[in-house]
């Protein structure tokens, strides 16, 4: 079995960061969550939780509207 390394959180398209980095802040601010670019070890597991499961529910409402052909 082999050891992964590295962090679980990286983009796999490079190119794609950036726009990203934008959606995550566009959806902290939808949320409510101060979220900064930097440190944010300030905030609750459920407000960066929050921010992540926000992020994948409009990426896959998103998908099925293209897969709908809206």
């Amino acid at each position: 079995m082999s050891k992964s390394t590295g962090s679980s959180n990286q983009v796999n398209v490079p190119e794609a960061k950036e726009a990203m980095d934008r959606f995550k802040m566009e959806v902290a601010n939808e949320l409510g969550v101060p979220l900064k670019n930097g440190y944010n070890g300030d905030l609750t597991s459920y407000q960066n939780g929050s921010v992540g499961g926000y992020m994948v529910k409009k990426m896959i409402e998103e998908q099925e509207r293209q897969m709908a052909g809206k």
